[in-house]
């Protein structure tokens, strides 16, 4: 056997007190870093709110709905959802602002397939969604999802045939929503090849 060099050192037999100090310590550490954060990051964060909520118009947009924690109509089974993106803004022309999300379940690998869902929340309501602009029974990906002027654009990726992987998707469609009297109208440019390596 061979012994070491080095001396001995004094925590490797460490005593439960000896624990405590340290979590001790390293929990006074955290808190003073969370109360000294630099004034700089909050005046950031209110600036591009202003600009979000300005952007669309004269007067400032409610606040949108935030689609965190909503239960989608999305079937994941033990996966759970994951909320992919989302944008927001005054869809209606009502000076409230919705949210548009892009949705699909929490898959540990892959890339399942993405719904576009419409969440308003009114009156300090809880969060709904009011409208399934893609569904993920389509089985398209969703990417560039936008919102402005009351117009949702987004690029929907798919497949030709169940031939193609679903890694890698050869359809590209780029799709617009806009309301008209009681529904979101869409519109799409033709279907063309999606690059291979998307």
């Amino acid at each position: 056997m061979q012994t070491s060099a080095l001396p001995d050192l004094a925590h490797t037999d460490a005593k439960p007190v000896h624990w405590l100090a340290t979590a001790t310590a390293m929990a006074a550490v955290v808190a003073a870093a969370g109360l000294l954060q630099p004034e700089a990051a909050t005046a950031t964060a209110e600036a591009s709110e202003h600009r979000v909520t300005t952007q669309h118009g004269s007067a400032p947009a409610a606040t949108a709905p935030d689609p965190a924690g909503i239960a989608f109509p999305l079937d994941c089974g033990a996966a759970g959802q994951t909320v992919a993106d989302s944008a927001p803004g005054d869809l209606d022309g009502d000076g409230g602002s919705e949210t548009v999300a892009v949705v699909r379940c929490a898959a540990g690998s892959g890339t399942p397939p993405s719904g576009i869902y419409v969440v308003t929340q009114r009156n300090g309501a809880a969060p709904r969604v009011v409208a399934t602009l893609v569904d993920p029974a389509q089985k398209l990906n969703v990417t560039d999802l936008t919102v402005r002027d009351g117009r949702i654009s987004a690029t929907l990726l798919g497949y030709s045939s169940a031939d193609v992987p679903r890694c890698c998707p050869d359809e590209r469609e780029s799709a617009t929503w806009q309301w008209k009297g009681n529904a979101f109208i869409k519109s799409a440019e033709p279907a063309g090849s999606a690059a291979r390596d998307v």
